[in-house]
């Protein structure tokens, strides 16, 4: 059984660290580090990593309700 990546299925690929945090919204990795150390992105810390998802930092940059 193959598995397709979509687009939708993308958006659910746990997004690891500032830096590849920051090019999924744009920023560098200094400016996507001091948002999420500010609380401002939806995100997690496991161990000394940043880990989100791309549906979840579209719903808070978007504001639509998760």
């Amino acid at each position: 059984m193959s598995t397709n990546t979509t687009p939708e299925s993308d958006l659910d690929t746990p997004v690891w660290g500032a830096k590849n945090i920051g090019v999924v919204i744009g920023r560098n990795e200094r400016q996507a580090f001091h948002l999420l150390e500010s609380g401002h992105l939806p995100a997690e810390k496991v161990g000394k990593l940043w880990v989100t998802t791309p549906r979840r930092l579209r719903s808070r940059i978007l504001g639509e309700v998760a």
